[in-house]
């Protein structure tokens, strides 16, 4: 079965979790390496949104995406905004 896809952008494929777990790390570098990730498609997401290459992210761009999100999740459900916490 397919995840959809804004699971997908946002959290490991069962695929990538599978290759964690069958990594030699230990259990907190595995952890590390799933957020790194996640991490890492959240802020492909995020430079989309911004318009700019993920490289050219900075932390202001990063804390405005955060709060017009939120306030979207705030205002419209958590269904309308793209993190789904």
């Amino acid at each position: 079965m397919t995840q959809p896809q804004e699971t997908t952008a946002q959290f490991l494929t069962l695929e990538e979790s599978g290759a964690v777990d069958a990594a030699l790390l230990a259990a907190h570098e595995k952890f590390l390496t799933r957020l790194t990730i996640s991490s890492h498609k959240l802020l492909r997401q995020i430079a989309k949104d911004a318009g700019v290459p993920m490289e050219e992210l900075d932390a202001k761009q990063i804390i405005a995406w955060f709060e017009k999100d939120g306030k979207i999740r705030r205002e419209q459900g958590s269904d309308a905004a793209f993190l789904k916490w």
